[in-house]
């Protein structure tokens, strides 16, 4: 049985491309999540008005890849401590974020969090964002997939 889990860590492209990229993972859908309007679109999003981050939904098989394991992932793939943020991205969809969808995941989220947080790795406090997974929009179809279809590079706007 399939689990989800639910990462901002800026621009939704290269999250989207690590997650698939790991043994485990069977779906990544990017997406905005964490904010209030209504069925944003992308352009909504980027008006930096709407509240919601650049997200990625994982749907993972937990016999193959732990939750555990996707954070790790999640930490290692960004700057949790650049607030509204990752290299050129500027603005609150590029923050940093773990939306869980259970209460275990929520432990372990916040788990992680404090054992990077002492880790000595970070020179500034982490800024992630930990919150209940709320309403999921699934992104717009040119931004699914994005660096299989147009090739890797940088994220940017």
């Amino acid at each position: 049985m399939t689990q989800k889990a639910t990462f901002a860590a800026g621009c939704f492209w290269g999250v989207e491309d690590r997650f698939r990229a790991l043994r485990g993972v069977v779906d990544v859908i990017v997406g905005y999540t964490g904010g209030h309007t209504l069925n944003p679109s992308y352009e909504d999003v980027c008006t930096d008005t709407t509240g919601h981050a650049e997200a990625v939904e994982v749907t993972f098989d937990p016999s193959i890849i732990s939750y555990g394991d996707l954070l790790d992932v999640f930490w290692d793939m960004h700057d949790p401590t650049t607030p509204n943020r990752q290299g050129p991205d500027v603005g609150s969809q590029y923050r940093s974020g773990i939306f869980y969808h259970t209460p275990e995941q929520e432990k372990a989220a916040r788990a992680s969090k404090t054992a990077r947080e002492h880790s000595g790795r970070y020179s500034d406090p982490i800024v992630t964002e930990i919150a209940s997974a709320s309403d999921f929009y699934k992104a717009e179809e040119y931004h699914q997939r994005y660096f299989e279809k147009h090739g890797r590079g940088v994220c940017a706007g």
